[in-house]
């Protein structure tokens, strides 16, 4: 594998469980050093795509490379040079934190001469001084997450797969996870994560979204914002909310309605903020604001899917 060449990089990619489509034609390319974030909703082909990848997963249909080695022919390799860590957290609860980074460290091969170090510079990296005698199962969610990470590159392997790294870890624990990731990446680490969060996407250079096995976008989150919704997008309040709701969707020029807190964000294809109060209007519903708006990843991926 040449120093510009892509640490990942498939072609028409598919997975057929019997009559079952799980991923369908999928092509794309992952930059080496790169944060590459997969972004669906649950059922969407995210897992069994990064199980092909990883080669735990052979492929109907397709080719594949990885840091250079074929995901059909050379499963083996791909699995001794890459991170792996799964949504679930797949660590030994009856170990502690010491006892899972060594223990991980051995399946690895790490050498026994680097092995004390390496340990002490992730229980650093992962904020877990302290805490190095404790058992995994006592731990919370976001540090069990921290420890996994730190089992999952305890080789410093130049490749990281996270498959939904932070399902059910709350917020604060996850924007922490994330600017771990975001330090292993400026090492020249190259990150592929799969999720269904829209704030974690944001943190990736490029985003594919997949649906229903289906690759339908592969951006940037600033191109997606500007390029990929058909209309402008406007922010929408009133005293009455649901009824408001009701007259937006009833109107065949505004395609995407969706609530956000206490505003309705709403697509219309073609005009104003003015003409948009002037549909309120004429519904019956008064006072409300309604002010052009700039879209996030979020209203991209709903106009996508429904799409």
């Amino acid at each position: 594998m040449t120093a510009d060449a892509p640490a990942i990089e498939v072609h028409h990619l598919t997975k057929r469980f019997g009559e079952r489509v799980a991923v369908s034609d999928v092509s794309f390319s992952v930059r080496s050093g790169e944060v590459f974030a997969f972004l669906g909703p649950n059922g969407s082909g995210k897992s069994t795509t990064i199980r092909m990848l990883c080669g735990i997963l052979a492929p109907t249909s397709g080719t594949g490379q990885v840091l250079g080695y074929d995901i059909v022919r050379e499963p083996e390799r791909i699995k001794q040079r890459i991170g792996y860590m799964s949504q679930r957290f797949s660590l030994y609860e009856d170990l502690t934190v010491r006892e899972n980074l060594e223990f991980y460290a051995g399946i690895y091969e790490v050498p026994r001469g680097v092995l004390g170090a390496r340990v002490t510079e992730l229980v650093a990296m992962a904020g877990l001084q302290g805490r190095e005698d404790q058992l995994a199962a006592h731990l919370s969610g976001g540090w069990k997450q921290r420890l996994a990470l730190g089992c999952a590159i305890v080789h410093r392997p130049p490749l990281l797969f996270l498959d939904e790294p932070t399902a059910g870890v709350d917020p604060v624990s996850r924007r922490e996870f994330w600017t771990m990731i975001h330090e292993l990446a400026a090492t020249g680490v190259t990150v592929f994560a799969t999720t269904h969060y829209l704030d974690e996407a944001e943190h990736a250079a490029r985003v594919a979204m997949i649906h229903d096995g289906i690759l339908t976008a592969l951006a940037t989150p600033a191109d997606f914002k500007a390029n990929f919704l058909r209309g402008r997008l406007f922010a929408v309040r009133s005293a009455d909310t649901l009824r408001t709701l009701a007259a937006l969707q009833q109107r065949p020029d505004i395609s995407d309605v969706s609530l956000y807190g206490d505003a309705i964000h709403a697509l219309m294809a073609a005009g104003d903020e003015h003409a948009l109060a002037e549909v309120l209007a004429a519904a019956g519903i008064e006072g409300a604001t309604v002010e052009p708006i700039l879209p996030s990843l979020e209203d991209v991926f709903i106009s996508l899917m429904k799409r």
